[in-house]
């Protein structure tokens, strides 16, 4: 197995995953779309190669949430496991709190601040973007 593989599932164990790589990126996002799907202020993700993304054990239910947009979450418990992009063609964006070990990846960022609750304070020192990190 890779050094840099994780494992991770859904809330109620019927979705077991894994990647196999380390993370490209990961970040905080406050995305109203990001809101919406998970039902909280904010969303912490990590970016990995898609081709390293597996489903150990379970079923994911493919949701077109958006124009391009695909997430994966568990049809039973309804957690929110994945985000793909049609802009970002081979990566897919996985929940860090899905992970067994939701530490393992190092945050970079805020993204997608203009969309944040106003009652939320951002008190660390990763840089903030109003959208995305090449905006």
């Amino acid at each position: 197995m890779d050094a840099h593989s994780v494992h991770g599932h859904c809330f109620c164990g019927n979705i077991r995953f894994q990647v196999s790589g380390p993370e490209k990126f990961a970040c905080f996002c406050h995305c109203e779309s990001c809101q919406r799907a998970a039902g909280a202020p904010i969303v912490a993700w990590a970016t990995y190669a898609r081709d390293t993304f597996s489903i150990e054990q379970g079923a994911m239910h493919w949701h077109d949430s958006s124009p391009g947009v695909t997430r994966g979450i568990c049809g039973d418990c309804g957690s929110s496991i994945s985000y793909e992009n049609k802009q970002r063609p081979g990566e897919i964006d996985i929940t860090l709190n899905s992970l067994d070990d939701p530490t393992a990846p190092t945050l970079r960022a805020h993204i997608w601040t203009e969309d944040k609750q106003p009652w939320l304070r951002i008190d660390d020192d990763l840089p903030v973007y109003t959208r995305t990190v090449s905006e």
